[in-house]
This record gives structure tokens, sequence and C-alpha cells, in this order.
């Protein structure tokens, strides 16, 4: 990958999680982690089943909502409620 920002095994995790997520642009993943849609892609490709990631890319070839400036809305998207909150590019701790 050209200028590959090095990534700890962590947030490796959760650009695939984020990847996973139907609703999550790829401009917020580059946005967090400075990973371009392209880098994501390859990312995948390296740590998932070959399978499993030919199935994601199907999904995702075309989807509107990966795409910002494909998708049709901006205002009321869904946040699940057990994601995350981000800050500053990190990702802050669960508070109990």
């Amino acid at each position: 990958m050209k200028n590959k920002p090095i990534l700890s095994e962590i947030e490796i995790d959760r650009i695939i999680e984020m990847a996973w997520e139907d609703r999550t642009p790829f401009d917020a993943i580059e946005a967090q982690f400075g990973v371009t849609e392209s880098q994501t892609i390859q990312l995948m490709r390296l740590n998932m089943k070959p399978k499993s990631f030919r199935m994601w890319r199907e999904r995702v070839q075309s989807r509107a909502t990966k795409h910002r400036k494909k998708r049709g809305f901006e205002l009321g998207t869904h946040k699940c409620t057990l994601q995350k909150s981000i800050s500053m590019n990190k990702i802050s701790k669960k508070n109990n």
C-alpha cells in the first residue's frame, strides 16, 4: 500500500469492523485512520478469507451508503447505541 499508515492490530480490527458496517462510509475510515478506500480494500483482502472478501466486496461494490457522495441523506442516519464514541481520531474507552 502506497503511503501506508502504521496501524496497530486494534486499529486494523476497527477498520475491518467499520468496513463491514453497511452505513459507515469509506470517508469516515479515511478521516479517522488516514486509510483510503483502496487501502481499506487491500487491508480487507489481506486479513480475510478469500470467500469472505469476495462476499464483502460484492456487497459494498456499489452500495451508496459506503460512498458519501452517493448517499441520498446526511441527517437522520442510524447509529448503534453500542458503537463506541470517537473523538480526536481515537476510539474512547466505554464508560461503565
